[in-house]
């Protein structure tokens, strides 16, 4: 289960069904890496084949410790890492029109673990 996700409108009606789940993945995908080995493994490698193979559009890994995130982006029928962003940079996305937030702001009120 990932821990946050965005869905348009458009995909939501398509694939709600009646139980109130959804049926088919949403268009972005953003995990917080957990620290350890283990987790942030499950999240790089396992969560990515599993969401590259469920279609969603783009998947960001968080990683709170080096404030930073992953942006993997649909190309070719594949999540391909498009870049990873860093405190001063500007989080932003095509499937987001308008959105817009510098990384410093995300990571507000996060500890520098560096």
């Amino acid at each position: 289960m990932p821990d946050l996700i965005w869905i348009s409108h458009e995909r939501l009606v398509e694939s709600l069904e009646s139980d109130g789940r959804l049926h088919s993945a949403p268009e972005l995908v953003i995990e917080v890496l957990s620290p350890g080995r283990a987790n942030e493994r499950l999240d790089r490698e396992a969560k990515l084949k599993l969401y590259n193979r469920r279609d969603v559009s783009e998947y960001w890994t968080a990683d709170w410790q080096t404030r930073s995130i992953d942006v993997y982006r649909r190309k070719d029928a594949q999540l391909k890492l498009l870049k990873t962003l860093k405190e001063t940079d500007t989080l932003e996305s095509p499937l987001l029109p308008g959105f817009s937030a510098p990384l410093s702001a995300v990571f507000s009120g996060v500890p520098n673990t560096k």
